[in-house]
Formats: structure tokens, sequence, C-alpha cells
């Protein structure tokens, strides 16, 4: 049984190790996407105002001057600008006052092009299908590769990378990287993968069904007002988000971040009428059910978006030991002896 599982862990692995390096390497990089944001957009290092009526003049301002503007998140933490989303695969900064600043396509900036490698393979839906199902698989090589380990630790090493290209040495490293960071390595292949396969996952953690959607009218969204009136809902809340109507008939969206959500951009909404900028529903994320609640961390914990710095570097060097993993385990395993067929052997 042990001979099966150590044959299986090297096989796949060794399939998987292009995957592996670039699920690492990107994870790594989008850990500082803020920093770097901030790095090549001077909008971005402004101080963050989130003075409802600023931050509505400011969309106001953008839907007259981007007719396809889609949603809006709205300065943050680290980063002082809003981020646009438009139609057809647009993107786009904007300063404080809702001036745009950058404007793209596609993965024409390196933050959304490493996104899209990490997320979906720069191949749309197919290939994040392939990174869901990529992220499942390495969630077997870790746990097949506990169990290889288990037999072996007290001849262990503690060195995490080679001191040469003998193979006792690759697959020493290999085991101990393995080891130090299968624990986050579980939680960050885990959590991807539910979040590719959203569907199943929130099913099997008994979600919630999903309420009708109010009627309301049409109109121009007063986004001053319609802000003014989300905040007074939720006091306590961070206005995050906007979402304009998806059609004539159809409600606007504000997302709000309240204390005790991890999600950088919240999961608390109110719904807007356009037609009055008044708010018509609500969803509290703090009082939803356990399963959407359990859900909704999986996308914070996989983003590094809770935990503060010392999480952010415990994600970037476990993208890097996932990336490490990938290469050694690879290397090991091209490296290894192949035994020669009784018909080769006898002609020398």
């Amino acid at each position: 049984m042990m001979g099966a599982i150590r044959t299986l862990h090297a096989w796949a692995g060794t399939a998987l190790a292009v995957l592996a390096v670039v699920f690492g390497l990107t994870g790594s990089l989008l850990v500082f996407e803020d920093d770097w944001i901030r790095a090549t957009v001077p909008a971005a290092r402004a101080e963050v105002d989130l003075d409802p009526a600023r931050l509505g003049a400011a969309l106001d301002r953008l839907e007259t001057a981007e007719p396809g503007l889609t949603s809006v998140v709205l300065p943050g933490g680290a980063v002082g600008a809003h981020r646009l989303y438009l139609a057809d695969e647009g993107f786009g900064y904007a300063d404080a006052d809702g001036a745009v600043v950058d404007r793209w396509r596609g993965a024409a900036r390196a933050e959304t092009w490493i996104f899209d490698l990490h997320h979906e393979l720069l191949a749309g839906h197919t290939g994040k299908l392939v990174a869901g199902g990529g992220g499942l698989a390495l969630v077997l090589m870790i746990l097949t590769g506990l169990i290889v380990w288990i037999p072996a630790w007290r001849a262990s090493g503690w060195r995490v990378w080679p001191r040469s290209g003998a193979r006792r040495e690759l697959i020493g490293s290999h085991r101990n990287l393995g080891l130090i960071f299968a624990l986050p390595l579980l939680v960050f292949s885990l959590t991807g993968a539910a979040i590719v396969f959203h569907g199943t996952t929130q099913a099997l953690l008994g979600g919630a069904p999903t309420p009708p959607a109010p009627v309301v009218g049409t109109g121009d969204v007063d986004w001053v007002r319609a802000l003014t009136a989300a905040q007074a809902r939720f006091p306590e809340a961070t206005l995050r988000m906007a979402g304009r109507p998806a059609a004539p008939g159809k409600p606007a969206t504000i997302r709000l971040r309240q204390p005790g959500e991890w999600h950088p951009n919240g999961r608390t909404t109110a719904t807007i009428d356009p037609a009055t900028s008044q708010v018509v529903a609500t969803s509290d994320a703090n009082a939803l059910p356990t399963g959407i609640r359990t859900y909704n961390a999986f996308n914070p914990l996989h983003a590094s978006s809770v935990g503060g710095w010392l999480y952010d570097w415990v994600t970037a060097l476990s993208g890097l030991a996932m990336a490490g993993l990938g290469v050694v385990g690879a290397w090991a395993f091209l490296t290894k002896p192949r035994s020669r067929s009784p018909r080769s052997a006898s002609t020398h």
C-alpha cells in the first residue's frame, strides 16, 4: 500500500509541477497587489476619504464619463483610488473625485495579467475549471506526501533547499518543505478549489435560498443619496462597492463591510431602487447562516485579506514553497535511475 501511495505521489506530483509553480509564484505576487497599485498609480496613494457625499459625487462623475461602467470598488485599505469594472473586460482606476487616471482591457496591466494567470490560467472559463481541479489534485498531493513522509521522519534532516543535485538531497528538501508548509498549502488549495466550484461548495455547506429580487423602478441613481441611505442602515460599516443596475428595471447594489467581516469588500449588501435611490432590501453578512458565512471566509483566507502582515508573509512564503515543491519534486523524479529492460541489459 505504501509503495502504491509513493508511486501515485511521484507521478501525479510531477504531472502537476507546472501548476504548482504557476499557482505558487502568482499567489505570492498577488499578496502585494495593493503595494504595486500604490507604486504605479499616484492617485492610489491619496488618503482614503469615506464621506458618502464625496464618494457619491465621484460615482456620479464616473457614470457620466464611463457609460460602460458596471461596478466600482471604493477607496479603502491601502488604496486611495477607485477601482473600475467596465463592460467587455475593461478596467480602470479613478482618483478620489472620480477622474479616470488609467483605463485598459483584459490583462494589459501586470496585476490583472497575474490574477488571470492565477485564477484562470489565461484561458477563461475552461482555465478556471482546470485551476479548480488542480487545486483539488494538490490537496491529494499534500495528503499523500504526508503519508509517505511519516515512516521516515526519524531520518529527516531539516534542510529546505538541497546542497547539491543528488537525488537524496532533493527528496529530503522536498519532504521538509512539504512538512513545514503542509497546513497553509492545504488551506490555500482547498479554498482555491472551493471558490472555483462555488455552487457545489455552497450546496455542500447548506447554502440559503436566494430571496426574490425586490420590485424597483427605472431611473438614474443619485449615488450621494443611495450611499447615505445604505450607511444609515449599517452605521458602523464601511462603504466598499457600488454596482450599477444590470438593466432597466433592475436594482443597484451597494456592498459594505461590517466589523467582524473578513472579506475586504464586505458581504453586507443594500439593494437600491434606481427610481428613488433609497434602500429597498438589505442583507446582513453577520446574520447569514453558518454555511454561507463559512463560504464567505474562503476568499479572504485564500487571498490573504485577513490576518495582517504576518498572514501576508505566511501566504507569500507558502506560495514560494509550493513552487519549490514542484521544482524539486519534479527534479528528483526525473533524475531517478530507471531500470533497464532485460533485452537492453543483454546487449552489453
